[in-house]
């Protein structure tokens, strides 16, 4: 079939002219939106069957239309250079569609079309797009979750140094600290819930913007496609995309956490840390120096997260100037978004692989926990615990490693007589305090780093997951 034929358009009627060659290309969406296929198909299946009790096509007409539908959705399946082949002058995924099924049925084809608009299928078929999409990436957000938990029970009894601003802070659980990560992560399962809510309202119905003027049910085309409810202003419904946004805000809290992820086992790899062994199925090494063993699969995840950043703002940026309805900007929507998704969808996979296949070096690890440096809270808490006010306290156990470092000797090497001239509420019994294992086991809190807390997190972590799998995707 030619390109530019004015019948063929969607919209020739009005237009002498052809349009300009270059503005055609530029303005036709089919190279990125063919991805909503399945999406635009299964919103046709519903609209034609809408179509029928209000006696725009039979019930006869019906079946051929679905059939045609079903013959497209299966040739597009099985042969997918038929879309590049055939579709590439076709203005967008709905044009593609109108246009194979005039050409298998003729103008019942074109009844197909009847009382609705690009501008709501559009954004009907990118909902259900995003809601499919956010069940993925929960999927994807399990298998990295489950790699958390297995590395937590198999380090359970691995000290390491936790740390603040980057300096060695106090003594915690290799598990507490890899548990961290996986809240966090689990805060964006939530958030991704969310933007899968935000999208579940059909705008089939709405037209242009005006509505639609057929007595169409609504409601039934949204039960059809699986939604759990319809739009509620015809206007705002065409030209809504904060489900877009709230889904690409997802996204782009996935990829800052795998970042933050990502510049932690960076710094562990490195030979100061030596916290852990990279594994060489998620490493590289140097085209120049023989010995290097890269940390790529984490510093190509950190780079790659300002892509999902830039998506977000791409789309804010689009919709921050729009008036009220449909704007032909909202065909900007799209590319960022499917985009992001997919580099979500790898950065979360190798994550999970990498995750699973690193080993940590426990003796480096446990050496770094059990820094003296690291106890000096505890014997702040173990004045406390004798009376002594927490300020004073603090500051007096301050002074004691300033002593320590005056005669160049580890604080807890001081002798009991000398620590006595600073404080005389220090005795004997000091020294069961100032070990590592009593410092992880005073943090008994819920949520603290002892070892039975942390064994009752992994626990919970494990039912919180099994409570996720059994919702991932549902709608409320």
């Amino acid at each position: 079939m030619p390109t530019n034929r004015k019948d063929d358009r969607l919209w020739g009627g009005r237009f002498d002219r052809e349009p300009n060659a270059r503005f055609d290309t530029f303005q036709r969406s089919f190279s990125f939106d063919r991805r909503l296929l399945p999406y635009e198909i299964a919103v046709d299946r519903a609209w034609a069957k809408a179509l029928v009790p209000i006696d725009i096509i039979t019930a006869a007409e019906l079946n051929q239309l679905l059939a045609a539908l079903d013959a497209i959705e299966q040739r597009a399946q099985s042969d997918p250079t038929w879309l590049e082949k055939f579709g590439a002058d076709a203005e967008d995924v709905h044009h593609f569609v109108e246009r194979e099924l005039v050409r298998a049925l003729g103008d019942l084809g074109h009844k197909l079309h009847t009382g609705r608009s690009r501008n709501e299928l559009i954004a009907t078929d990118f909902r259900l797009f995003v809601i499919d999409a956010v069940a993925a990436i929960q999927q994807a957000l399990k298998t990295l979750l489950n790699a958390f938990l297995v590395q937590a029970k198999a380090n359970l009894s691995v000290p390491m140094a936790g740390m603040t601003h980057m300096q060695h802070a106090q003594p915690i659980l290799l598990s507490h600290f890899l548990l961290a990560h996986a809240e966090a992560f689990l805060r964006d399962v939530t958030r991704l819930h969310s933007a899968a809510v935000s999208a579940d309202a059909c705008p089939m119905g709405s037209g242009a913007l005006a509505g639609n003027s057929f007595a169409i049910d609504r409601n039934a085309i949204a039960k059809e496609l699986g939604f759990s409810c319809i739009t509620a202003n015809s206007l705002d419904a065409v030209g809504d995309r904060d489900f877009a946004l709230d889904y690409l805000f997802a996204l782009t809290g996935i990829a800052t956490h795998l970042s933050r992820l990502a510049e932690d086992f960076v710094l562990f790899a490195s030979q100061e840390f030596s916290y852990v062994i990279l594994p060489d199925e998620y490493s590289t090494g140097s085209s120049l120096m023989p010995q290097k063993k890269n940390p790529d699969v984490w510093e190509l995840i950190r780079g790659r997260s300002g892509r999902i950043t830039a998506a977000l703002f791409s789309l804010l940026t689009t919709l921050k100037g729009l008036p009220t309805s449909y704007q032909r900007d909202l065909q900007e929507d799209k590319e960022a978004l499917f985009a992001a998704h997919d580099q979500v969808a790898d950065m979360l996979a190798v994550a999970a692989g990498a995750i699973a296949a690193t080993k940590f070096n426990a003796d480096r690890l446990r050496a770094a926990a059990a820094n003296p440096a690291l106890l000096a809270t505890e014997a702040a808490d173990y004045l406390v615990r004798k009376g002594i006010p927490f300020r004073q306290a603090h500051d007096l156990v301050g002074k004691v490693l300033r002593e320590a470092e005056k005669r160049n000797v580890s604080w807890t090497a001081l002798p009991l007589d000398v620590l006595k001239t600073i404080s005389p509420a220090f005795d004997s019994d000091l020294s069961a305090c100032l070990t590592l294992d009593a410092a992880l086991a005073s943090k008994k809190v819920p949520g603290g780093t002892a070892p039975d807390s942390v064994s009752a997190a992994i626990a919970d972590l494990q039912a919180r997951l099994n409570q996720k799998a059994s919702t991932t995707g549902a709608k409320s």
